[in-house]
């Protein structure tokens, strides 16, 4: 994924430089890392999110400590216990052991808790910094502004060089 990032980037850039020897083109990058760690709203957002990670990680391991319990209590009665108290005992275990891998993956899983929050809690941040770049763009006559650090690399475009309407006028024979 970075190499294709990489082609396309040298693509842009290329074709940048084309550009700017037909017409003076401005091209400037922000390092996107820098900017979140220099806003206050940024670590407010990641001191929440590492809260709720600690309130998570504190329930799972109750829910760890309580299921190692049961199980060695279990162990420790097996041989005293009746054929029905065993089944409902192990079946006990393995809800509880389901319930906390079902926990771990709500929580931490691919499309778990933890992203979510961390998308919610940082969307302000980006818009701010967004915002930001877009006006640096405008007041100083930018024409691309691309990050350094992200997988979306071009932040803005000067809307001149939008070329959208006129294929699609050749797409359609209009």
């Amino acid at each position: 994924m970075k190499i294709l990032n990489a082609i396309i980037l040298c693509g842009i850039i290329s074709f940048c430089i084309i550009t700017s020897t037909q017409a003076q083109t401005k091209v400037g990058y922000v390092d996107s890392k820098r900017l979140i760690e220099a806003l206050p709203e940024s670590r407010d957002a990641q001191q929440r999110l590492d809260n709720l990670v600690n309130d998570w990680q504190s329930e799972i391991k109750d829910l760890q400590d309580s299921l190692e319990n049961k199980t060695r209590d279990f162990e420790n009665k097996k041989l005293i216990l009746t054929e029905e108290l065993k089944t409902q005992i192990e079946q006990e275990i393995t809800t509880l052991r389901n319930f906390i891998e079902t926990y771990r993956v709500n929580k931490f899983g691919e499309n778990g808790e933890y992203f979510q929050k961390q998308r919610e809690f940082m969307k302000p941040v980006q818009e701010k910094i967004y915002d930001a770049i877009q006006k640096v763009a405008e007041q100083e006559n930018f024409d691309y502004v691309f990050d350094r650090n992200s997988d979306i690399f071009l932040l803005f475009v000067n809307e001149r060089y939008d070329l959208t309407q006129k294929a699609i006028r050749i797409l359609t024979g209009n």
